[in-house]
């Protein structure tokens, strides 16, 4: 048990340190317009299959954080986040970290539920793509619905809306950037996630629980 503790500390620790690389590099953003199209998921989800919820929150958090700080121009600069801290700094930081801790915490339960359903290495396989395709839906659902939520009444975003309903702005405005991460996160988290559970470097808390069940 000690031993499995020690592991998945350490685990969140290169997690955490491969998503700070990314996010003060060009590895973690690419900005297009006033979004950006983020692989910073990607260490989210890892951890979300590798720890359970707690670990996919804590990375969340992490994520959250330095996508807060380029709204006041440190690791990079977000358009959007700008103008966002201008007119109310506290929801800004609301805005950007609570959605990436539930996005981290709500792709655990997703990789801890279908392992729940199948203990075999097949179904633990799928979980990995599909926890890497829930977390980047899941980063860009609550983003946006955030966004509409705490700053929908502010000029800015009633002008990006420009008369549209929630839903269909939504899915104008993130477009091509959310089909990327979409992709991207679902390759790369389920080929990583499968490498390790294959090399048997790591055993998932959400997989350990299943099989106890």
């Amino acid at each position: 048990m000690r031993n499995s503790k020690t592991k998945d500390l350490v685990l969140l620790g290169v997690l955490t340190a491969v998503l700070l690389v990314m996010a003060y590099t060009p590895l973690g953003y690419l900005n297009i317009g006033p979004l950006a199209i983020t692989m910073n998921i990607i260490p989210v989800a890892i951890a979300a299959i590798a720890l359970g919820p707690a670990g996919g929150a804590a990375v969340g958090a992490v994520f959250g954080i330095t996508s807060f700080l380029q709204c006041i121009g440190v690791g990079g600069t977000s358009a959007m986040g700008v103008i966002l801290f201008e007119i109310n700094p506290i929801l800004a930081f609301v805005q950007r970290f609570i959605p990436r801790v539930l996005t981290g915490f709500l792709a655990g339960w997703v990789y801890r539920l279908i392992c729940s359903k199948s203990t075999g290495t097949a179904g633990k396989v799928t979980g990995c793509f599909v926890t890497g395709l829930c977390t980047a839906f899941f980063n860009t659902a609550l983003f946006m619905l955030s966004l509409v939520g705490l700053f929908g009444n502010t000029e800015y975003v009633t002008e990006l809306m420009a008369g549209r309903n929630v839903l269909v702005f939504i899915c104008a405005f993130v477009g091509i950037n959310a089909v990327t991460e979409m992709i991207a996160s679902t390759l790369v988290s389920g080929a990583v996630g499968t490498a390790l559970l294959k090399a048997r470097l790591i055993t998932p808390i959400s997989t350990a629980k299943a099989e106890a069940a």
